[in-house]
C-alpha cells in the first residue's frame, strides 16, 4: 500500500493522538489542523453525528487536496433519553467545559442507581476526499455513569464513564486499555480497512 498522508479535522490533542495510537501499524502520515496553518472552519450544525462529521472533513479535504478525516462523539445516557449525544461538548452551556459538563451530567443522574445509568459513546468517523466521496464508520462502547468522578488519564466524560468488564472508567484505563475497547477504536477498526482499500485508489 502506497504511503498516505492524512489530514485529521480536529483541533483537540487527545483526540488526534488517540487517532495516531490507532494508526500507528499502518504507513499513514497524519496532518494536524496546526500544520496546516490556515484552513477553513467547520460549523457544525448537523442533527447527527454523521453529519457533523462530514462537515468537518469535507471542506478540509476539498481545500488541502489531501483525503481528511474528522470524528464526531459524544455521550448518549439512557436516562436521558440519549442526551447530551452531539451537543456533549456543550452540554453545560457555551462556556462548558469537561468539569461543568461533568457536574451537569451528575445532577440530572442524582438519584438513580447504578443500573439505572446506562450510557454509551458513540463514535462516527467520516472519511472525505477532494472530489467530495466520504466514507463512514461508527462504533459504540457500552458503559454506565459513575457516582463521581474517577481516574485522571482521560477526557471529557471519561472520568464518569465507567466499563463494566474492568470495574474501572476510562479515565482510569491506561490508553493501551481504553484504546482496545472504545467507541473510537472501533470506528478506527472499520476505518483502517477502508483506508487501505481507499489509499491504493487514491494514489
Amino acid at each position: 500500500m502506497s504511503a498516505l498522508d492524512l489530514v485529521v479535522a480536529s483541533q483537540n490533542r487527545h483526540k488526534i493522538g488517540e487517532i495516531k495510537e490507532l494508526l500507528v501499524d499502518l504507513p499513514i502520515r497524519i496532518i494536524s489542523l496546526q500544520e496546516l496553518g490556515s484552513y477553513p472552519g467547520a460549523v457544525e450544525d448537523g442533527l447527527t453525528f454523521r453529519q457533523n462529521a462530514a462537515k468537518k472533513a469535507l471542506p478540509i479535504a476539498k481545500f488541502t487536496g489531501k483525503p481528511t478525516l474528522a470524528d464526531d462523539s459524544g455521550l448518549e445516557v439512557d436516562a436521558l433519553g440519549g442526551a447530551p449525544g452531539i451537543h456533549s461538548a456543550r452540554f453545560a452551556g457555551e462556556l462548558s467545559n469537561d468539569g461543568r459538563n461533568n457536574a451537569k451530567l451528575l445532577e440530572k443522574l442524582e438519584g438513580l442507581q447504578l443500573k439505572q445509568r446506562g450510557a454509551q459513546f458513540r463514535c462516527v468517523m467520516a472519511l472525505a476526499f477532494p472530489h467530495g466521496e466520504i466514507e463512514y464508520t461508527e462504533g459504540i462502547c457500552r458503559g454506565f455513569i459513575a457516582f463521581e468522578p474517577r481516574g485522571r488519564k482521560g477526557f471529557g466524560y471519561d472520568p464518569l464513564f465507567l466499563v463494566p468488564r474492568y470495574g474501572r472508567t476510562f479515565a482510569e484505563l491506561e490508553p493501551e486499555e481504553k484504546n482496545k475497547i472504545s467507541h473510537r477504536f472501533l470506528a478506527m477498526q472499520k476505518m483502517k480497512e477502508v483506508l487501505k482499500i481507499k489509499a491504493g485508489d487514491y494514489y
